[in-house]
């Protein structure tokens, strides 16, 4: 028996599916069948049967559980005390937050700043990539902080603050669509559209608002971030509609921004992993970050 193995075992408790455990870990599904075949033979026992399809977990899958929990907890802290005594021994904490790429390079930066200064005791880790990547890395504890999409795609998760928001149409300033006190589906017949990739619910829910209106957007590119819409925007080559609550984090000034209707609403969430040990240490960090996520940026107005 050996940590992958709890690990994969977890997963698929969490997930429902070794297809699920797999999109968590990083592996194969074929990888997470193996593992999971390894610590049945090892443990001599049956944690799992197949009905309809699916995988349902046995009583003893259900009592061995917590155990594999905890064992996979103590393998994090000892990870975790290793990683601090590299950066610096015990005097110093490491913080690990995980934001969406638009904001690494924005946001955090100046967020960063003000944080350490308050705890120049503190290591501070930032990850960045999609919201996906960020719930994976909370439920592996790679990160201790995360800016998530609510609700949550996987499982295991608990929001310590929210942030409602909207969708807005960005467009390069002096736009034909600039007059407009919003844009609807109607005013984007025959305007070129940078949209977010097809597999992203924003973009579900920018089809169905042209659907809506009978009007077949005319996409010119596609992109996987807010912050790469903003830069083929700001270059003249089209017009997107984003979250409005990361745009106006988009630091180019060539852009404006208009409401988006019928409206598209939108909630973040601060999220950590469930059952986190409370800490001054995350809440001082959720305040900040709540806060500078609701001022206002003058980037796109």
């Amino acid at each position: 028996m050996n940590f992958k193995q709890l690990e994969a075992f977890q997963a698929i408790m969490l997930s429902g599916s070794t297809t699920g455990a797999a999109e968590r870990m990083g592996l194969s599904q074929p990888a997470i069948s193996r593992l999971l075949a390894q610590l049945e033979e090892d443990l001599a026992l049956r944690l799992f049967v197949r009905e309809k399809g699916r995988l349902s977990p046995t009583a003893e899958a259900h009592a061995l559980l917590h155990d594999a929990q905890v064992l996979m907890d103590s393998a994090q802290c000892f990870r975790r005390h290793a990683e601090q005594l590299r950066l610096g021994g015990f005097k110093r904490r490491l913080l690990k937050v995980a934001v969406p790429s638009t904001l690494a390079t924005t946001l955090m930066p100046v967020l960063a700043k003000r944080f350490m200064q308050a705890h120049p005791d503190v290591v501070l880790e930032v990850l960045s990539g999609s919201y996906n990547d960020t719930e994976r890395a909370l439920l592996s504890r790679d990160a201790d902080i995360g800016l998530v999409r609510l609700p949550t795609e996987m499982q295991g998760l608990s929001t310590r603050a929210s942030l409602d928001s909207e969708a807005v149409c960005i467009m390069p300033r002096g736009h034909a669509l600039e007059g407009l006190a919003e844009v609807s589906p109607t005013d984007l017949i025959d305007v070129s559209l940078i949209l977010l990739g097809r597999q992203r619910q924003i973009r579900h829910d920018i089809d169905m608002a042209f659907r809506q209106r009978r009007v077949q957007p005319r996409v010119a590119l596609e992109v996987h971030s807010i912050s790469e819409a903003c830069a083929h925007v700001a270059q003249g080559l089209g017009v997107s509609i984003v979250n409005a609550l990361l745009a106006q984090h988009c630091p180019y000034e060539a852009i404006t921004s208009r409401p988006f209707r019928p409206r598209i609403a939108y909630q973040l969430g601060i999220a950590t992993v469930n059952n986190a040990p409370a800490s001054p240490l995350h809440d001082t960090f959720t305040r900040l970050l709540v806060e500078a996520m609701e001022a206002p940026s003058p980037a796109v107005a």
